[in-house]
């Protein structure tokens, strides 16, 4: 088993380390709510004086020195990749510059993850609507053009994601409670 060295447990502490209650603040610069999205160095966490509730935060573990680097996705800010030391003036010229090669790389690769999970996401949903789609075609002797008419109004009419439709159809084999009337019967 390792131990986390002290400089660094206090470092830990203080960003939100999972046994920590209170992440740090969103009053600190350059996290993702910040509009500008600009890069934030701080050479001297003791002689900051812009954000009071964060400076006494990361005072608490002896953060000397931060850089916040924002995470783009287009002209989208998605993230931040935030360096703290417990050494003030401690980022060179050189570091902010690898600092920002590494958000851009992490940029990709969220940006990358989250379109593969939407893509999931849509594919999932895809499946569901297909087989909620063959159960009311076997069912009711509908087209799929049909089948998948009924599913979108009742979506409409109960402003229910089709996605969740289909899946109420599939798991109880009824279409959802709705002001519409059953298939054919209006056609």
């Amino acid at each position: 088993m390792s131990t986390i060295p002290a400089g660094l447990s206090n470092i830990l502490s203080i960003i939100g380390h999972p046994n920590r209650s209170e992440p740090i603040t969103n009053e600190a610069c350059g996290q993702p709510t910040n509009p500008s999205g600009a890069t934030v160095y701080i050479a001297d966490v003791d002689a900051e004086d812009r954000w009071p509730r964060w400076r006494a935060q990361v005072a608490e573990g002896k953060i000397r020195s931060v850089l916040h680097v924002p995470m783009r996705s287009g002209p989208q800010v998605i993230g931040v990749l935030s360096l703290y030391t417990l050494h003030p003036d401690a980022f060179t010229p050189d570091d902010v510059a690898v600092a920002h090669i590494l958000a851009r790389h992490a940029s990709v690769a969220v940006a990358t993850a989250r379109h593969e999970e939407t893509l999931a996401r849509a594919v999932d949903a895809r499946k569901l609507v297909g087989q909620a789609m063959g159960i009311l075609m076997e069912r009711f002797d509908l087209s799929d053009d049909q089948a998948f008419a009924l599913l979108r109004r009742y979506s409409q009419d109960t402003n229910t994601k089709l996605r969740d439709v289909a899946q109420e159809l599939i798991d109880t084999r009824q279409l959802p409670s709705a002001r519409v009337t059953e298939p054919g019967l209006d056609h």
